[in-house]
């Protein structure tokens, strides 16, 4: 097992995802070349990495559901899979508290995001999600 703190295996989780995206490749097989380069993944990372791949599509509706008038397609593919991370972690990993998947993609975003205003950007929806779970939506 690889020690990294959580953030690191998140970042980690959300570059796999976003390279499967980009080259139309399984994350799995994205993991396996890593591990056979020798680069290090936490079994947190393959957990996220799994887990959202196994929930893509619920998560990518709830996506679509708060940025009503947008498609999926129009938002960034590294800021996806960070909100992809987030929202799995959110409706899937009860042993993490909501504030701190949210708190976490912030974070993250400030470092990966593509643009300047990319943490707002995660930050308007996921706390519009964070407002629908708390009110039981």
């Amino acid at each position: 097992m690889v020690k990294m703190s959580r953030r690191e295996s998140r970042e980690s989780a959300i570059i796999i995802l976003y390279q499967s995206d980009l080259m139309g490749k399984k994350a799995i097989d994205i993991i396996n070349n890593e591990i056979l380069l020798g680069n290090k993944i936490s079994d947190f990372s393959i957990k996220l990495v799994k887990g959202v791949n196994d929930k893509k599509s619920e998560i990518d509706k709830i996506i679509e559901k708060v940025v009503k008038n947008w498609s999926l397609d129009r938002i960034a593919i590294i800021d996806k899979n960070i909100l992809r991370v987030a929202i799995y972690e959110m409706y899937y990993l009860d042993d993490i508290p909501l504030k701190v998947s949210v708190d976490e993609a912030i974070e993250i975003a400030k470092v990966l995001g593509q643009k300047d205003d990319t943490p707002k950007f995660i930050n308007g929806i996921l706390g519009k999600i964070l407002i629908d779970l708390n009110s039981g939506k």
